[in-house]
């Protein structure tokens, strides 16, 4: 694994903030794919993906500051950096595409606004040749965030936190126990983890979508309460298009993996040059 350089954690952090790790793929090409995952998640979350990838892609995982082992601190912690670009600078020759899972879509999304509005296109920058955001949550107007809305949004969490519990252990687990488990999960992601979520979640109408005119897949599973705002965010976003898991719920990659991968696949092929990076294209 590599650590981001230079970064100081507080004295009572984990040592490691940022690990970006090579996790498969065939290696056959220079194309390369950064999967990232959601709040109080971990890369094992793409567990099912990397393990049977696309031909011809080199996969590369994040396990970011709000995984599960560090979302404290980094809840926590005042001034942060572009935890985005830090993970693109940590992917050798930089990634080609970037999935991103829930939370993260989020982040990146802000990431790729911020950039695009100062006249700095992080595509651009990066050479970043198209992005998949799986189960991103977004509304278009501050007016879509009512009064009660925060109440809904806390037992949408529990519920989306006890659903990754359940995709990752399937019915082994008593659902008594997978509920505390649940809990303690919210527990260790805390008041701070859940208001740097609702930040980003309350800052969504705000998002230039118009300026990200990078290629991009939209996949959320069906039974997703996210599922309408990943259909709003694939309307605006210029060159989008989304895909609707029949059937799923929050992590479309855990529950329908094959499905999945074949779908991002699809995606990858679609590009300009499809799974060949530019400079090597006839």
């Amino acid at each position: 694994m590599t650590t981001l350089p230079g970064y100081l954690p507080h004295p009572a952090a984990p040592p490691e903030p940022l690990r970006v790790g090579r996790r498969g793929g065939t290696g056959t090409t220079d194309t390369r794919l950064l999967l990232l995952h959601g709040l109080a998640g971990s890369g094992a979350v793409w567990d099912e993906v990397w393990q049977r990838p696309p031909t011809g892609l080199e996969i590369w995982t994040a396990d970011l500051p709000w995984r599960s082992d560090h979302v404290l601190s980094w809840s926590r912690a005042g001034e942060q950096p572009d935890w985005i670009e830090a993970a693109l600078d940590l992917v050798p020759g930089g990634p080609d595409v970037i999935v991103a899972h829930s939370y993260s879509a989020n982040v990146l999304l802000a990431s790729l606004s911020a950039r695009a509005a100062a006249g700095d296109d992080l595509a651009d920058r990066y050479g970043l040749r198209g992005v998949v955001l799986v189960s991103p949550f977004y509304r278009r107007s501050p007016d879509d965030f009512p009064w009660d809305v925060m109440a809904d949004m806390q037992g949408r969490f529990f519920h989306i936190m006890k659903e990754g519990i359940r995709t990752r252990s399937g019915e082994r687990i008593d659902p008594d126990l997978r509920h505390r488990m649940a809990e303690r999960v919210c527990e260790r992601v805390g008041a701070y983890g859940w208001l740097r979520f609702c930040e980003s979640y309350l800052r969504t109408p705000w998002l230039r979508t118009d300026l990200i005119t990078v290629p991009c897949l939209v996949i959320c599973g069906s039974e997703d309460f996210a599922a309408r705002e990943s259909e709003l965010i694939a309307t605006d976003l210029p060159a989008a298009r989304l895909h609707l898991v029949p059937e799923c719920g929050h992590y479309p990659m855990a529950e329908r993996a094959q499905q999945f991968v074949d779908v991002v696949g699809a995606f990858l092929d679609d590009l300009p040059d499809g799974l060949a990076p530019p400079e090597s294209a006839a």
